[in-house]
């Protein structure tokens, strides 16, 4: 073999994980299937109830990622990582995503979307806690995002539950200082990150689920069930692992675009696969709420350029 074969092939390894490669690829993986799993969550709820789909989806996913990691030679968690990822994952998983489900028996599934998509203004007032207090572009920003939410509001997709609503900002909230916190904690490494936070996450929608009364179905529906693997499998080892690299390796304001994606394209699937209707509140609202976090996430690039 010649130097220079050598030389390539000694480099291919350090491309596939070079940063410049994966953010995109990550990126994508963010855009495009956490934009389906809010159509998947309504399939499975045609059978599974919403905390215990949120519980069995982790827990199933957590229990499947932590055993291929340990059996490929990967360090548990130290006991101080654990008691992280259990705190990030109730918030990110637990209430972020039991809530989601939790809302989508009441509002569809592009709609929630988009009441989701406030989550990076809910992250520019909690950096503040962190000494990063949003700026004057990023406050119009702030103000505009909020308008479009009480926009969103006034439809009658989010008005007709007004606990679907409310539940659905609290997830946007929960996520977003979940994702402020770990960033300033130590974590495990890497994919155990993913596989520690489902687990934690897990325990705690089952026992929520359990206690509410709420049931595994006996004869779930194929769609359903189909769904709820493709949860597990792609929304949560796959993407929520990506979501967490990114948010580890770029920005913040990039790590939560895909608040501002995730939505248009949960609605091209709830209309064009389920026939979802979009009335003019709710499109107005998304607009507001999209430009309001456009202008944060300008604000926020052109702050940090030299």
């Amino acid at each position: 073999m010649s130097d220079t074969s050598a030389c390539a092939a000694a480099e291919t390894p350090r491309s596939l994980t070079d940063p410049r490669f994966l953010i995109p690829l990550a990126l994508f993986a963010l855009y495009v299937i956490w934009g389906s799993t809010y159509l998947g969550i309504r399939f499975a709820l045609e059978s599974y109830p919403p905390f215990l789909l949120a519980g069995v989806r982790f827990l199933c996913a957590g229990v499947g990622l932590y055993g291929f990691l340990r059996l490929r030679g990967m360090a548990p968690p130290t006991p101080l990582q654990w008691r992280n990822a259990a705190f990030t994952g109730l918030l990110l998983l637990g209430m972020g995503n039991g809530l989601v489900c939790f809302a989508e028996e009441r509002v569809s599934s592009g709609i929630a979307a988009v009441a989701v998509a406030s989550m990076p203004l809910f992250a520019a007032l909690f950096s503040g806690m962190y000494g990063e207090w949003p700026n004057r572009r990023e406050s119009i920003g702030l103000a505009i995002g909020f308008a479009g939410v009480i926009v969103l509001n006034l439809g009658s997709s989010l008005s007709g539950s007004r606990l679907g609503a409310l539940a659905l900002l609290v997830a946007a909230m929960c996520w977003a200082f979940g994702s402020a916190w770990s960033r300033r904690r130590e974590m495990p490494p890497g994919p155990m990150n993913t596989a520690a936070q489902m687990l934690c996450a897990s325990v705690a929608l089952l026992l929520v689920g359990f206690a509410g009364g709420e049931r595994l179905p006996a004869h779930p529906t194929a769609r359903a069930t189909l769904a709820l693997v493709y949860l597990a499998i792609f929304g949560s080892i796959i993407a929520f692992s990506a979501f967490l690299y990114v948010l580890r390796h770029a920005r913040p304001a990039l790590a939560t675009s895909y608040a501002y994606v995730n939505p248009p394209v949960a609605v091209l699937f709830g209309v064009l696969l389920v026939g979802e209707h979009v009335g003019p509140y709710d499109l107005a609202g998304m607009a507001i709420i999209l430009f309001g976090v456009a202008v944060i996430t300008l604000a926020k690039q052109r702050r940090k350029a030299p």
